[in-house]
């Protein structure tokens, strides 16, 4: 399995959605861990519609994230997702903008609850929104339930 798996895709299908789950998790069970974030990552900010059955089954994978990042064997990461998801909230562009924002604020989140010893971007310093305000963005922008399943998955 390689990017290319995902290469000839409707990046905002469900197919694409699935198939970037699948591959994240073969990345994981590879020993990719930073790479297994990135396609979990593009599963997450697909545009999957509200009733789309895919996410019966596979809800959006915020728990999945917040595994790996716990899981990992140590703080050395081929890239530190904290930063990684701070700089995405902050500097996402294009459609569905804001969305994938408030989505990168959340995962930043659980990174930080996953893995506290992950240090954040001393030379970026932003104003980093609390977790009401991650709630908030996610239950006005985001799926319906959206917002409970990351207060679940932020609990674990």
């Amino acid at each position: 399995m390689s990017h290319r798996y995902l290469t000839d895709l409707d990046k905002d299908s469900p197919e694409f959605y699935f198939k970037a789950l699948q591959y994240g998790n073969y990345l994981w069970k590879n020993g990719h861990a930073g790479r297994a974030i990135l396609a979990t990552t593009r599963a997450l900010y697909a545009d999957i519609q509200t009733d789309d059955a895919i996410l019966e089954q596979w809800p959006l994978p915020y728990a999945a994230l917040k595994w790996i990042v716990a899981h990992h064997h140590s703080d050395d990461f081929p890239g530190n997702p904290r930063i990684s998801f701070q700089h995405q909230a902050t500097r996402l562009r294009g459609e569905r903008r804001e969305l994938r924002r408030a989505r990168a604020w959340a995962t930043w989140a659980l990174i930080r609850r996953a893995r506290p010893s992950l240090p954040g971007d001393a030379q970026d310093p932003v104003e980093e929104p609390s977790h009401e305000d991650i709630e908030a963005g996610l239950a006005t922008l985001g799926h319906p339930g959206e917002a409970q399943l990351w207060i679940t998955v932020k609990g674990r």
